[in-house]
């Protein structure tokens, strides 16, 4: 039996910190024994031998306690934050208007908080860190070496979460753990020499503006000797949090199998229960919830659960409505984002004018409707997952489901309807085209501009907002194109019947533009010419 979808979490979190917990305990040892063997001076004492286990014991809890922050601020996504100019308008308003904040605003002042809870967390783990394992006696150079390490954890913190590196990324291909684990030691390794030699100049630096007791003394072959064991012992502790990042992305986006097991009573009777579950009742953007759609995609696309596509083609048709719908909803919540954000846009020429002459960053559309694109991965897997199934119906369908529950134009009624919005989104005029300005062999005459844009959007083509869009409408147009091409000589002769419409469109108002122009558009796909 599969586990529940808020077990899966539990248990990819306790594996990651075995596994972080042995990796650090290795290069803790190697570095003790190989490389700062050769600048201190091995004391073999009972009294020697507990605060040798005593900093191997820090030393760990320490690196425990970077993992344990990372894992919570991690997400399968990009999260809105407050940057610190609306924390202190918030603040200042919840204290002299004393009116309740918005849920919005709690929200991003939540994920700020975890921003800083995490530069904290790596602060406290780099000073413990880098004093466990220089292995220096004495108060001053314990108290030296900690404020080093705490502002050298603060400025690792900092960059991850500038790069937003606590966003998981699910990799494209899907490999075994330890060849994925092996793939990322060398950037771990170069990635770990940059950030140490940047750190380390940067302590050099701010150590000429630092008190006398902060700065180094002794003899100068002391001197070098104390900066050789600093140097190792900053480049192993980033060495210990690069593979963290490394292992805690592999096992969090490793597909899981929302099935039971082949041949089991659960398999023969309903082996789709466990990934509906998962589906239906995760939280809302939850890893859970992206596992649960990463295997739907998989069983959708690929030949090697084939058992678990056909159990979806079941003779009541109540499994694959519920698929359809799960895909669906998600595309559904796209389109209707951003047809909001396109309501507010429309202006007149001379609004038009102004907006052109403004810099991209005077305009606040970015900010305010970039948001719906941070799901791109999951409307990728729900566009490619609901194609591959509607395409395979054609060929494993015996009781004709996907026809008979209306699914099939649903499915492209809502792919249509996503893809009409991004393209508005990114610019794109998604108006009907008179049908008197096709020439022959489908050749579109170059003609004025009639009408107005539907939006106007000020964006540079070469941010990441546009990057997310363009890849976006590629998958949903890709999508729809894969359905098109498995039912093209339906799809055509039921052009010549005059029911394409009624077949593959929905009569109901889309989400976004109109009856006609979906219409338009598929049979645009149809003449593999929608681009």
């Amino acid at each position: 039996m599969s586990p529940p979808p808020e077990l899966v979490s539990k248990n990819r979190f306790l594996g990651f910190l075995i596994w972080q917990t042995f990796t650090s305990t290795t290069i803790y040892f190697l570095t003790k024994l190989f490389l700062l063997a050769f600048f201190t001076t091995p004391k073999f004492s009972p009294s020697q031998l507990c605060f040798s286990l005593l900093k191997f014991f820090t030393f760990t809890f320490s690196n425990l306690l970077f993992s344990s922050s990372l894992s919570i601020l991690s997400s399968p996504q990009s999260l809105p934050y407050a940057s610190p100019l609306q924390l202190a308008a918030g603040l200042v308003r919840f204290a002299f208007v004393s009116s309740p904040a918005e849920p919005e605003f709690r929200r991003r002042a939540l994920v700020s908080a975890r921003f800083v809870v995490f530069v904290v967390v790596s602060g406290i783990s780099g000073a413990l860190s880098v004093v466990c394992l220089c292995g220096f006696d004495g108060f001053e150079l314990i108290a030296r070496l900690g404020f080093r390490g705490f502002v050298f954890g603060v400025l690792y913190g900092l960059f991850d979460v500038y790069k937003k590196r606590w966003v998981l990324e699910f990799p494209i291909i899907q490999r075994p753990l330890f060849y994925s684990f092996k793939m990322g030691l060398p950037l771990a390794i170069k990635r770990a020499l940059k950030l140490s030699n940047v750190a380390y100049l940067f302590l050099a630096v701010l150590q000429v503006f630092l008190p006398e007791q902060f700065k180094s003394g002794g003899t100068m072959g002391q001197f070098i000797t104390e900066q050789i064991i600093l140097y190792i012992g900053s480049f192993s502790v980033v060495f210990c949090w690069e593979l963290s990042h490394h292992l805690h992305q592999v096992l969090h986006t490793k597909r899981f199998l929302f099935a039971p097991p082949k041949g089991s009573a659960a398999a023969e009777t309903n082996p789709s229960e466990p990934l509906l579950a998962a589906l239906e009742e995760s939280i809302p953007d939850s890893l859970p919830q992206y596992l649960a759609y990463l295997d739907l995609c998989m069983v959708c696309e690929n030949n090697v659960d084939t058992w678990r596509r056909a159990a979806f083609f079941e003779e009541t048709g109540e499994t694959y409505k519920r698929v359809v719908a799960a895909c669906l909803r998600p595309l559904e919540q796209l389109a209707s984002n951003l047809s909001e954000g396109l309501e507010g846009c429309f202006v007149d020429k001379a609004h038009q004018l102004s907006n052109q002459l403004q810099s991209p960053t005077d305009s606040q559309w970015d900010s305010r409707h970039c948001e719906p694109l941070n799901n791109f991965q999951k409307y990728a897997w729900c566009a490619r997952a609901v194609a591959s199934l509607t395409a395979w119906s054609h060929e494993e369908d015996r009781f004709g489901v996907a026809q008979l529950t209306g699914s099939n134009a649903a499915v492209t009624s809502t792919l249509i309807s996503s893809l009409l919005a991004v393209e508005a989104f990114m610019g794109k005029k998604t108006s009907l085209q008179p049908q008197h300005l096709m020439g022959p062999a489908a050749i579109k005459w170059n003609t004025p501009n009639i009408g107005r844009r539907d939006a106007v959007t000020t964006k540079k083509q070469g941010g990441p907002l546009h990057a997310k869009a363009y890849a976006m409408a590629d998958v949903l147009r890709t999508s729809v194109y894969s359905i098109v091409s498995t039912f093209h000589d339906e799809m055509f002769t039921s052009t010549k019947a005059g029911l394409l419409e009624k077949d593959w469109v929905l009569k109901s108002k889309p989400l976004f533009g109109t009856y006609e122009l979906l219409v338009q558009k598929l049979h645009h796909f149809l003449d593999f010419r929608a681009n």
